[in-house]
């Protein structure tokens, strides 16, 4: 008898599908199968195609490619369908696929036999063989897909692949291994106890060992019993056989055509390992090893930003008799997340100690290498005992040069860098700031109240060679703390100056002892969970470095009284700086019981800045303070000058265009006076918290200034 006729009694066809050249060739009774003619013959692929149902035909390919890549069998159930799409049969295909040529493509010969189910005349929706289950693992694909992407490291990516609950065949004990040269480790178990590792850990890769010769070979080993496993590898049956399992999967775990290890799922239960089971550990395989180079390369940036992090940064165990210091640094979050901010903080010859942070253009390699330089730069200016003016001139001559020979050498764009660097005096609290383009420092008084505390500034670094930066003197109170920060604490979220205070300040008028605390609630003011929902009005950016350094005078003091104090100088050249004294006494009395008596110190300011501007040639030193407990404060304004002349009271006419300061002051304050100084004398004004008008000798025992008769010359 004939071998055709043999399987034509037996319902089994013979079939060649050639996929390069798109032909599928069938004996007679393969074609009857797949309701053809029932003649020999080569079909189109489309002519086959249309015979089955959809969803099973691109299984057919997942399949395939799973056999060519294991080099098995492929096997698959297959329903055949008419022109409705009514199931007509089920057939087997058995198939061997075999390399063609050309590398790629290939040629797929096997047999079709009809099984019983499902009946005949049915519709074609899903079947148990083809429905719940591949519903089951497609659902379970995706949602292990998505599990090992998010994964950020190698612990999470196995405590993920040890959490997978596969459809119908979950393993009870996993392991992955990795390479290190010609050895074999564990880089994590799971399902056995701590020290069952040992005999598998560094093991030579010619060892007669499953995983081993998974990663010699790059083909999975599927070990349905214990009889295979023993007689497969003998020598190695002793040391599974303690585990009691039953089935054994070894698949090799494959990155860009290197295998880079192997991953072992046992089971307890027997498991055939069908072209559909092997297909889901395939693929989760696959994905592990994927998400297990990913989170190589992430570790390894980290580290590598991490060390970069732990050279730049200074660690602040220098101790500051007097003071407290905080700092925080978090870079961008992408790359190798290192960038162009730094805070610094450098002890000075004569005894007192320089705090610096600054913000290096970009957030990059580059800039991170850049910021480097000038830090250092920065340093060896401040041991040789310069002042804040003259260190900020010599590194910004520095960094010209420094990016000029950059620009020259790689064709790039010059960097700049902003910069503020405060020396600070431990005994007597007083900082002389110099600025290069940064923002300003906040001045956090005792009780809470949170100031901007503008000061004169310069140029970014590194723009012109030759740049003069003014020198400022903030004095720092007992309990009084200075924040300086970069534009990334301010901006990030969208935010510009303006609204990225307005963020910040309710952070930082929580009071706390705790600078540490008080640092770390800045940051997640910024990038914590609340930052994404308070974003500002300009584009939503997340990019920028964050450096803070907090600085605290300590000392002992009670919060109901403690004083707010702010000294801001007017110089002739600079007028604009009026409206910075305006903003700052604003701040200072946020809290005031009677807005309209912030207004008029406002306004009795104005007058009294101008004035010292208009009708002498020095500066205005302005000198504001509030004390006192809360609802019976008292604020004092004096502005000096170094003029002797004494301002004279006038009456002016309704046309008149001045000679009303001085009626304003004694309109709108509860007490006014000049006090002359050994050079130039000093205006003032004082206002009382309360909600009563209050005369003047009565509270403040004050004598009001004589009413003196006018002079031809005009009003100051």
């Amino acid at each position: 008898m004939r071998t055709e006729d043999v399987l034509a009694a037996t319902a089994t066809g013979l079939w060649r599908w050639d996929n390069a050249a798109g032909t599928v060739t069938l004996d007679a009774e393969a074609a009857r199968l797949l309701e053809l003619p029932s003649e020999p013959g080569a079909f189109r692929e489309s002519e086959v195609r249309s015979r089955f149902h959809p969803v099973d035909w691109n299984e057919v390919y997942g399949v395939v490619n799973l056999a060519v890549a294991e080099d098995t069998l492929a096997e698959a159930r297959l329903r055949i369908v008419d022109e409705r799409g009514r199931v007509l049969r089920t057939v087997r295909s058995r198939s061997k696929p075999l390399p063609a040529d050309g590398g790629a493509d290939y040629v797929l010969v096997g047999t079709l036999q009809e099984v019983a189910e499902p009946q005949p005349g049915t519709t074609g929706a899903h079947t148990p063989i083809t429905g719940d289950w591949r519903r089951s693992r497609e659902a379970f694909l995706l949602d292990a897909g998505r599990a090992l992407a998010e994964a950020r490291s190698t612990e999470e990516v196995l405590r993920v692949a040890y959490s997978l609950s596969m459809p119908g065949f979950s393993p009870e004990g996993l392991a992955v291994f990795g390479v290190e040269g010609e050895r074999l480790t564990i880089v994590g178990h799971h399902g056995q106890h701590a020290g069952d590792e040992g005999p598998f850990n560094d093991m030579p890769l010619e060892t007669d060992y499953p995983a081993a010769e998974v990663v010699r070979t790059g083909r999975a080993i599927y070990l349905p019993t214990a009889e295979d496993y023993y007689a497969r590898y003998p020598a190695a049956w002793p040391l599974a056989r303690r585990f009691e399992r039953h089935s054994w999967a070894f698949l090799p775990l494959i990155v860009a055509g290197r295998t880079m290890g192997a991953w072992m799922a046992g089971f307890r239960h027997p498991v055939a390992f069908s072209p559909d089971e092997r297909s889901v550990l395939t693929t989760v395989a696959r994905m592990l090893a994927q998400a297990l180079a990913r989170a190589g390369i992430a570790e390894t940036e980290r580290e590598l930003s991490q060390g970069l992090q732990r050279t730049m940064m200074p660690s602040l165990v220098l101790s500051v008799p007097g003071m407290t210091v905080a700092a925080r640094y978090v870079p961008t979050g992408g790359g190798l997340q290192v960038g162009g901010d730094w805070y610094d903080m450098i002890p000075l010859p004569n005894g007192r100690i320089a705090l610096v942070i600054g913000d290096v253009q970009g957030h990059d390699v580059r800039a991170a290498a850049v910021m480097g330089q000038l830090r250092i730069a920065l340093r060896a200016y401040a041991s040789e005992g310069h002042r804040p003016d003259a260190v900020l001139s010599r590194a910004s001559r520095f960094l010209s040069g420094l990016t000029d020979a950059h620009d020259d050498a790689e064709h790039t764009g010059a960097r700049f860098a902003t910069c503020l660097y405060a020396e600070a005096d431990p005994e007597t609290g007083t900082l002389d700031i110099a600025r290069a383009g940064h923002p300003d420092p906040v001045v956090m008084t005792p009780d809470g109240t949170a100031v901007i505390r503008q000061t004169a500034g310069g140029l970014p670094l590194g723009i012109q060679a030759d740049t003069d930066y003014p020198t400022t003197r903030v004095t720092l109170e007992a309990g009084e703390t200075i924040m300086l920060c970069t534009d990334g604490l301010i901006e990030t979220g969208g935010h510009d100056l303006a609204t990225g205070w307005v963020r910040l300040r309710p952070i930082l008028e929580r009071h706390t002892d705790d600078l540490e605390k008080l640092a770390d609630a800045l940051v997640q003011a910024v990038h914590g969970p609340a930052s994404h929902y308070t974003t500002g009005p300009l584009a939503d950016r997340r990019e920028d470095d964050v450096a803070v350094l907090l600085l605290r005078r300590e000392g002992t003091t009670s919060l109901r009284t403690a004083p707010r104090r702010t000294a801001l100088t007017i110089a002739q050249a600079e007028p604009e700086r009026i409206s910075a004294a305006r903003q700052q006494v604003r701040e200072m009395l946020h809290d005031w019981a009677d807005p309209e008596q912030v207004d008029s110190a406002v306004l009795m300011i104005s007058e009294m800045a101008t004035n010292v501007l208009v009708h002498t040639d020095g500066d205005a030193l302005l000198v504001a303070q509030a004390s006192g407990e809360h609802g019976e404060r008292r604020l004092r304004v004096e502005v000096a000058d170094g003029s002797n002349e004494l301002p004279h009271k006038r009456r002016p006419g309704e046309m008149a265009s001045s000679g009303r300061g001085l009626v304003l002051m004694e309109m709108l304050a509860d007490a006014w006076g000049v006090d002359p100084r050994g050079a130039g004398k000093s205006i003032w004004f004082e206002l009382y918290e309360s909600a009563e008008p209050v005369e003047l000798v009565e509270l403040a025992g004050v004598q009001p200034v004589p009413e003196l008769e006018p002079e031809p010359e005009p009003d100051r």
